[in-house]
Order: structure tokens, then C-alpha cells, then sequence
């Protein structure tokens, strides 16, 4: 994997000699998110690495992200000693690979350690501190870093690729596949094992291999590890966190399970999202609210110009009169910074900035644009809101093996085990930022109350709120968390209706475009929210084109919502979608939708296509009645 551009981080990994780390590819920020966090395997193409705790990680060179209500998620996940949130570490690329940039990175171990020589003939399996492998990297070219086996003495030695089996459990914990005992299942080894990997005749499938020991002769089938049979074959899970480079202390009892190099589920990360809005009025209070992580340890004025030439964090300064900047560096100072509590609302202040966008100023990442309400929707659908400018901030709280977070539900209240970052409870967590834009759509607050006390004692949302308790109970979940309401139900189908219609004309596929919805009752103190808005961001600095905001004129806007309704009327899978409602064997939170209708990519969609149903947005062929836009 080379390094990309857009500030790709390096990744580095221990070599033969102590102390000596060797540049091995490249990833983005984004993927260190996503897709190749803490705990993750990422493939090379000539080697497996993992991705090392935090504790590993240079803090030279990590950047601050200031984004409070962020931070206050990830306390609320991790506790309160969480104090930063960090980019990963990175230095400017130079002409030469031998340069200082060349060697940081986010730091990586090889995982499997167990390698197989890729000499026809050989075959030869073992683990990297066997003494039969060495290292091989090129300044010039990391994308071709690799293992050699040592073989042969003629010619160029053969690459030894990673073994492509491991061993995880629903713990979080990841091991080496047992090849050892595996090979002598059924009687011990009288001499020194030496293994070997080949592959049967058929090779139809990834299981068709066969370990063998050249000592004694003895030889097992991978196929075994797999199915009803693994039980007898592999051992217990022995806690082993690899990336931590440790075993569990409390050990773990869950049976390990066999996993393919490179499965989808053997990592899923657990992140927290917001929308950053203003924190300032002023454009020179805002951006140093947003630096203050890096202006803060400023000793006075003098410093502070010497600092924004010299300290590329407060580039961003430059174009300001510094005596202002200072002025008021010295009046955030003097009135201390803003405490940062563990809060359960992301999504409220958000509301409050994108409905009263003259409530605070804007900023170099925040600019909206309020405009009409979309032709002929007038009285359904409130004044839309174009975001010409926004960011996105994720942040990482863990990751979960085997079963992946349940999408929609608060981090302490997981069914499924978080694996931590780090050996200690961390002080700062991972986090990236992408910059973009996006359209909000309201709807009208009366109408919206209106068709919630119509519908409140419907039959079909009332089965769909009984499918929600069968849901949290098969999790045991408890009944903690309520049903999220006939509101969020129609905020929800109408973002994703709209999300597929979008995509056809802004230009953006839709597993680009993602939703944030914003669907609460009213209630005392607190503002009701029925909105949801779509939008797409992307690592490069200057974000996105503008495909979604020019969308957003009400004659164009009103045409895109005629259309997503007139295709929710009728679906290609009706009846059978028309008339679905989740029953007792069932596992769904959906009612009427599917692939066909209403479905987006899960990249998309913020509850993992869960609470929606096309029938509160229009009559179908089920014709319960209840639909909002109906007349």
C-alpha cells in the first residue's frame, strides 16, 4: 500500500534490530477511523501488520483537535481523563525517503507472526522469531516491503507471506491459529516439529489445506477448524491482546474461534461524530477557540509572532492582526476555559445554530445559508438550509472482534465487549476531521405534531414499537433506552428517501453522502428537533464541490422531493415490501422497506437501516393511512 496524498500517515513497524523502525506504506486519516484503527490488520501487499496501541504512538508529532462536545462524548465513553483529542502523528513529506518525515508514523507490529515460504517445493511454516526470516525494506519503495525465508543462497529469496489464518474471540481478543497443535491433534511430536503448509488438489476453497509436520509426519486438514468440529479442535481463548502486546490480566473463558486473514468481522470500530459549529462570535474569538490547544502554552506577544511563523499548528493565524489575536488569547485566558462535561446531546446544539444561524457568527468551516421551504411543500416541510462550508470530527473509543457495535446505541450500553486503545485508560484518543458541505431539511414543527397525535394509536407502529422491545431484549439490553418515537420514524425514512434521489443528481454516490438526523419531542427544556441533514465531506483541506448545496434552490428541491415520494409509492418489491411488519422470528426494525426502496449503504445511514417504513411518508399498496405527506 503507497502512500497517498491528502496527508497520508506513514506506518512503521520494529525490524530486526531494536530500536530501528522501517516505513512500510501509507493510510489516510480517514482509514485510521474506519478502517485500519487501533487493533486492525491492515494488508499489505506482501505483509500483514497491526495496528499498535496508543501508548506506542509519537506525540511529537500529533496535532490537537478542539472540539468540546466531542470531547465530552469520549469522556462519557472512556472517563473524564480523557484530556485531547489527537491527529495522528505526521511530518510534511521531502524529495528523499531517508529524511525524518520517512520515520513517523503510526507505529505497527507484523501480525499473523506465523509465515509461510512461497518457494514452490517449500512450504515451510513458522514464526517470524523462528531465526528463518529477515526483513527486507526499501526507503524508495516501503509498498515493497517483505519477509524472505532463508531457504535458498542462489538466486533472489523467496518472499514469505502471512499465514492466513488467525484466532479471535467476542472479547476482543486476537491470537495466532494454533498450527502446533493443530498438527499434532492426535498424538505428540517425538522430535523437533518443523511445518509446513500446502494446498490439496482441489484448492476450491480457502480451507482446502492441509498442515503437516516433516519431523513426524503427522498431518491435519484446516478444514477441521471450521464448522461444527472446531469446538474439539481449537483451544480456549487465551486473552491475548496483540496490539497492546499483552495477555488479558482477567484472562478470558469465551472459546476461540477460527477467522480467515482479512475478514470483515474481525474489526469494528466504535467512533463518536460531530458537526462542528461556532463557539465564538467574532471570527478572531472563533479561530482562537479552535487553536487554543496549541496558543494556550503561549507565553506573551512576542512569542505569539515568532510561534505562527515557526509552529505550522498556528498557520493559521497569519492573516490576522496579531495584536487582536492576543487580545483575545489573553481574555479566554483570564476567564478560563469552558468546562467539558460528558453530555449525551451532540445532536441539540447543532439544532439550535442550523435553525438561528444569527445566533453566532460563522467561521472558516462553518457558513450556512438559510433559503425557502421547498416548492409545494410549503406547511409540510420547513425553510431548508444550505451548508456551504462544514467539518466533521470523529473520534475513536475502541473497536469490538466478532460482533460489531450495534448501530444507534449509546457506547455504554453495548451488548458487545470495547476493547481498549490502551494498556492504561488513555488520556487522549485518535481523531481526524473532514471538511464538506450539505443541505438540511426541516419539516414544519405543527404539522409534525399534528400527524404525531393522528397516528398515535396506529396498529402497524404500534407492532414496529413492539419489535423494538423484542429487539432490546433478545441483547439484553433492558428497557432503558424507549422506543425512538413515530417522529424519528418519519424524519428517518424521509432522509433516506431523499439520500437516494439526491445522489442521482448532485453528482456524489450515495455511500458518499451521509445523514445526521435530528428527531425530538417537545418537552420542558428542551427544543423539539424534526430535521435531517445529508451531507458529504472529504479529507482534502478545501472539502467538496458543491454538488449538494446546489441542490438546494426551493424549485429544484421541491422537483427531487415530488420525485423520492412518487418512488416510495410503489416499490418494485411490493407487496411483500408494502406489506412487511417485523413479527416474533423476526430481527428487523424496519416495516416497509427494503434494498429496492428505502435502504441506503451502511456508510450512509446512522442506524444501520433501522426505523424505517415508506407508509408514514405516502399511501402504498398496504394502504395504512398514516402517510405525513399524504392529503
Amino acid at each position: 500500500m503507497s502512500a497517498g496524498a491528502g496527508g497520508a500517515r506513514r506506518a512503521t513497524a520494529g525490524g530486526g534490530d531494536a530500536g530501528v523502525f522501517r516505513r512500510l506504506g501509507g493510510v489516510r486519516p480517514s482509514q485510521l477511523m474506519w478502517a485500519y484503527g487501533v487493533g486492525a490488520m491492515v494488508d499489505l501487499p506482501n505483509m500483514s501488520v497491526m495496528v499498535a496501541g496508543l501508548d506506542d504512538w509519537e506525540a511529537d508529532h500529533q496535532g490537537v483537535l478542539s472540539e468540546d462536545r466531542l470531547l465530552g462524548e469520549v469522556r462519557r465513553a472512556l472517563g473524564d481523563q480523557v484530556a485531547q483529542l489527537r491527529t495522528p502523528p505526521w511530518m510534511q513529506e521531502s524529495r528523499s525517503g531517508l529524511d525524518e518525515w520517512a520515520r513517523v508514523g503510526v507505529p505497527v507490529v507484523p501480525f499473523p507472526r506465523w509465515l509461510r515460504c512461497t518457494r514452490a517445493g517449500c512450504n515451510y511454516l513458522g514464526p517470524i522469531d523462528s531465526a528463518m526470516f529477515d526483513l527486507e525494506t526499501r526507503a524508495s519503495r516501503p509498498d515493497r516491503a517483505r519477509y524472505v525465508h532463508r531457504c535458498t543462497t542462489k538466486g533472489r529469496r523467496p518472499s514469505a507471506v502471512p499465514a492466513r489464518f488467525v484466532v479471535a474471540c467476542p472479547q476482543g481478543h486476537l491470537d495466532e491459529f494454533p498450527w502446533m497443535e493443530l498438527a499434532h491433534k492426535d498424538a505428540p511430536c517425538a522430535g523437533a516439529p518443523i511445518l509446513e503448509l500446502v494446498d490439496t488438489t482441489s484448492g476450491t476453497r480457502s480451507t482446502d489445506m492441509t498442515v503437516r509436520c516433516r519431523t513426524c509426519g503427522q498431518y491435519q486438514s484446516l478444514s477441521q477448524a471450521f464448522g461444527d468440529r472446531a469446538g474439539g479442535v481449537l483451544p480456549g481463548c487465551r486473552g491475548r491482546e496483540p496490539h497492546l502486546r499483552r495477555f488479558s490480566a482477567s484472562g478470558c473463558t469465551e472459546q476461540a474461534k477460527a477467522l480467515l486473514l482479512g475478514a470483515s468481522n474481525a474489526w469494528f470500530p466504535l467512533t463518536a461524530t460531530v458537526v462542528s459549529i461556532p463557539s465564538a462570535r467574532g471570527d478572531i474569538d472563533q479561530i482562537v477557540a479552535d487553536l487554543w490547544a496549541d496558543l494556550a502554552p503561549v507565553p506573551n506577544r512576542a512569542a505569539l509572532e515568532y510561534a505562527t511563523g515557526a509552529v505550522a499548528a498556528l498557520a493559521p493565524l497569519r492573516g490576522y492582526d496579531l495584536d487582536r489575536v492576543w487580545e483575545a488569547a489573553e481574555a479566554r485566558r483570564a476567564a478560563g476555559a469552558p468546562a467539558v462535561a460528558a453530555t449525551a446531546d451532540l445532536y441539540g446544539p447543532e439544532w439550535e445554530v442550523f435553525t438561528d444561524p444569527a445566533a453566532l457568527g460563522g467561521s472558516a468551516d462553518f457558513k450556512i445559508r438559510p433559503t425557502r421551504a421547498p416548492h409545494g411543500y410549503a406547511g409540510r416541510l420547513g425553510p431548508a438550509v444550505l451548508v456551504e462550508r462544514l467539518r466533521a470530527v470523529v473520534a475513536m473509543v475502541g473497536f469490538t472482534r466478532i460482533d460489531g457495535p450495534e448501530a444507534g446505541v449509546p457506547s455504554d450500553e453495548q451488548s458487545v465487549t470495547r476493547a481498549p486503545l490502551a494498556r492504561a485508560q488513555p488520556t487522549w484518543v485518535p481523531a481526524t476531521q473532514t471538511r464538506g458541505e450539505g443541505l438540511l431539511v426541516r419539516m414544519d414543527e405543527a404539522a409534525v405534531q399534528e400527524w404525531e397525535a393522528r397516528v398515535a394509536e396506529a396498529d402497524h407502529l404500534g407492532g414496529l414499537e413492539e419489535a423494538y422491545r423484542r429487539w432490546r431484549q433478545r441483547r439484553r439490553l433492558g428497557p432503558g433506552r424507549p422506543w425512538p418515537g413515530p417522529r424519528y420514524l418519519l424524519v428517518h425514512s424521509l432522509s433516506h428517501a431523499l439520500l437516494n434521489e439526491l445522489s442521482l443528481q448532485c453528482g456524489y454516490a450515495a455511500a458518499s453522502i451521509r445523514e445526521r438526523i435530528y428527531a425530538r419531542e417537545p418537552g420542558p427544556g428542551r427544543v423539539p428537533m424534526a430535521g435531517a441533514l445529508l451531507y458529504t465531506a472529504a479529507p482534502d483541506s478545501e472539502g467538496t464541490l458543491g454538488g449538494l448545496v446546489s441542490l438546494g434552490d426551493p424549485t429544484k428541491l421541491g422537483e427531487i422531493v415530488a420525485r423520492a415520494l412518487q418512488r416510495m409509492a410503489l416499490c418494485s418489491s411490493d407487496p411483500m415490501c408494502a406489506a412487511h411488519l417485523p413479527d416474533e422470528g423476526e430481527d428487523s426494525l424496519h416495516a416497509s422497506a427494503c434494498h429496492a426502496c428505502l435502504f441506503v449503504p451502511e456508510t450512509s445511514c446512522e442506524q444501520a437501516n433501522r426505523y424505517l417504513d415508506r407508509t408514514v411518508l405516502t399511501a402504498t399498496l398496504a394502504g395504512a393511512g398514516i402517510g405525513y405527506f399524504q392529503p
